[in-house]
């Protein structure tokens, strides 16, 4: 059923309209089983009196009278709980009808933001994020080495060594003697030529260590290099 310009009226409305129906004749039913209830009341007097003077032609028909009252009576609170039913379920369809519509904008919702979000423009982000993460460590790395290397105490034992000798110099004692010699079964020569060549082939020695710290700031200098190019 349309409005005056032939458009459909909503659900809402429609159920509104026919709520308030059902609520007017749900009064009007009420304002009948008030005025038949005071009849049945009245009816009771009157049979009780016309009994008292034992004339019984009326008290015939006065209770022919409230019988159909009475049924009157049971009728119209039937129908009013009936109404009451019809009511109840306009309710049920008006809660289900605002369910849906919210349903409806959620889902609107949901269609526009997908719209708006662009899975390779995403994953694009994500792989950006990802290198730069990535630069990010190395950047530390970098700079962690670099400061190992600048407070790098190296140095602190030859300091400490100093300070031992110095100590043992002013109460007379030489290093040789505080500090007794590990025994060893090797020939005296043996542990000569081994203590030489271990003493010639020092800076040797420390060569390779020293070539592979720089060889491992390269590789992180590259590294951070071509995530640059990137």
């Amino acid at each position: 059923m349309g409005n005056v310009f032939g458009e459909p009226k909503p659900l809402k409305e429609i159920i509104r309209e026919n709520q308030r129906t059902i609520k007017k004749a749900i009064r009007e039913l009420d304002k009948e089983v008030n005025t038949l209830q005071s009849n049945e009341k009245k009816l009771m007097s009157d049979i009780k009196k016309n009994a008292k003077n034992n004339v019984m032609g009326p008290v015939k028909v006065m209770a022919k009278d409230l019988v159909r009252t009475r049924n009157y009576i049971t009728r119209f609170i039937e129908m009013k709980t009936q109404m009451n039913a019809v009511s109840l379920k306009l309710q049920t369809v008006k809660s289900t009808e605002a369910m849906t519509s919210a349903m409806k904008g959620v889902t609107n919702a949901l269609t526009s933001m997908n719209k708006q979000v662009s899975l390779p423009g995403l994953q694009k982000i994500m792989a950006e994020f990802a290198r730069e993460n990535e630069k990010s460590d190395l950047t530390q790395e970098m700079v962690g080495d670099a400061l190992d290397n600048a407070l790098d105490e190296g140095n602190d034992e030859l300091e400490e060594d100093a300070i031992v000798s110095s100590v043992l110099a002013e109460l007379g004692l030489q290093a040789s003697d505080a500090v007794p010699a590990a025994p060893s079964n090797a020939p005296v020569g043996a542990n000569s030529n081994s203590t030489a060549a271990a003493e010639g082939d020092g800076s040797v020695a420390n060569e390779p260590q020293k070539v592979g710290a720089d060889a491992g700031m390269d590789e992180l200098e590259q590294r951070l290099n071509n995530l640059r190019r990137t």
